[in-house]
């Protein structure tokens, strides 16, 4: 059997250094294609293109991974931002928000990490909290993942895949608050926090997590984005 293409969005960086270069570049950390690869999958990577040019991409993936990184745009989901919030990528998320929107359209299988959850609940009409009060177990210092607890909802998809509490790799500060039309929570936090949220009956399969699956060693959430992506 053919392993499945798996799109990751890329970002841009200017400038960043390697060797004797310093220039603009799309970047990656390296644990996103490592968890693709692991997971079973091919790993493409996405750099940053016109929103015009999402379905094309999309058409050409077997399943879509949107990455962590900077806040939302307040903009995109009606509100006006917060001293806390950081400085908008409007390039990015209008790039980003294209591949989610050509994803569900076309029922291709999705994955969000961190902002790619934030950015699929934006996506379907849902606000984010910008700050979390009690920041402390969600975020470490910069630089650092904390680690805590997640309560899987039984007979989620999320559930399917990791049914029982876990511990896990996580950094952000901002998370769903109203949630989009059609999704559901599939996990949450000891203090509340949803840390997972699908949408039932979607053409496609459509996961995203609060987390970072890729910073740690358990595979099931990418390997149930890639073995729905083979199915497909």
């Amino acid at each position: 059997m053919t392993e499945p293409l798996i799109g990751i969005s890329t970002y841009l960086e200017d400038p960043v250094r390697w060797g004797v270069w310093r220039m603009p570049a799309a970047v990656l950390p390296v644990g996103y294609h490592r968890l693709v690869q692991r997971a079973g999958g091919l790993a493409a990577l996405l750099p940053p293109d016109a929103p015009a040019a999402a379905d094309a991409v999309v058409a050409r993936l077997d399943g879509l991974v949107i990455s962590g990184g900077p806040d939302v745009d307040p903009a995109r989901y009606g509100a006006e931002p917060r001293p806390e919030t950081g400085p908008p990528a409007p390039e990015r998320d209008a790039w980003e928000l294209a591949l989610i929107e050509a994803a569900l359209d076309r029922g291709t299988p999705l994955l969000g990490i961190c902002r790619g959850l934030q950015l699929l609940n934006v996506a379907l009409g849902g606000t984010l909290v910008q700050h979390l009060p009690h920041v402390r177990g969600h975020s470490g210092p910069p630089g650092v993942f904390a680690h805590h607890t997640v309560k899987p909802v039984p007979g989620t998809m999320l559930a399917a895949a990791l049914p029982e509490e876990v511990s896990v790799p996580t950094f952000h500060h901002q998370a769903a608050d109203r949630l989009g039309t059609g999704l559901v929570p599939s996990a949450y936090a000891d203090d509340g926090t949803v840390e997972a949220v699908e949408l039932p009956g979607a053409r496609g399969y459509t996961l995203a997590v609060q987390w970072h699956p890729e910073a740690g060693d358990d595979v099931r959430v990418m390997s149930a984005l890639v073995g729905a992506a083979a199915a497909g």
